[in-house]
């Protein structure tokens, strides 16, 4: 369903929280262009070798830390233990908005790279959630292309609120936003 956080050793999971802080942190002081796995490795106070054992490159860190933040406010607002309805669907569309633009304030220099990087991350968390919501409906109808639907239309609108220079609240952009998405996926009601 979901990607989750696998067995971990506990080493290994101190060492990869060590990685992620130090990243997040440099984030929000320069932004990702400007961060190197040096940078990464000389804030965590680990070698490079051990950075390597982790990811690959920044880029992996990137998604790897995206996908585990998303993930947490998925988790905490339980959406990943729900089925479709139009409530869990608007919390959902809060829920995105208000991580994107988080996260947009929280990033130093969010760029263009940066925002396409972390639109991928999310739009399949996102996909992979609905498509799994709307499979439980016990629908014959192939889910592919309404949840697709629903999944850039959801970034979209999200990444378009954390753009507004005068924001109404999220609570107020998703309630004039969600009909929009909703119906879409009436059909699974």
């Amino acid at each position: 369903m979901l990607p989750k956080e696998e067995k971990l050793d506990p080493r290994v999971k101190r060492t990869r929280g060590l990685i992620l802080r130090s990243f997040e942190d440099l984030l929000a002081e320069k932004g990702f262009e400007s961060i190197s796995v040096q940078d990464v490795t000389d804030k965590a106070e680990i070698n490079r070798a051990t950075f390597y054992a982790h990811f690959p490159d920044k880029y992996a860190l990137l998604d790897y830390s995206i996908s585990q933040m998303f993930m947490n406010e998925i988790e905490k607002r339980t959406l990943n233990v729900c089925s479709y309805s139009t409530d869990n669907l608007r919390n959902l569309i809060l829920a995105v908005v208000e991580f994107i633009s988080r996260l947009h304030s929280d990033c130093a220099q969010p760029h263009q790279q940066f925002e396409a990087l972390t639109e991928g991350t999310i739009k399949n968390i996102l996909f992979e959630l609905l498509s799994h919501w709307l499979k439980q409906t016990g629908t014959k109808i192939s889910t592919d292309i309404p949840a697709t639907v629903a999944t850039w239309a959801i970034y979209g609108l999200a990444s378009h609120y954390s753009h507004l220079k005068k924001r109404p609240s999220p609570e107020k952009f998703v309630d004039e936003a969600l009909p929009l998405v909703a119906v879409n996926l009436e059909q699974f009601a």
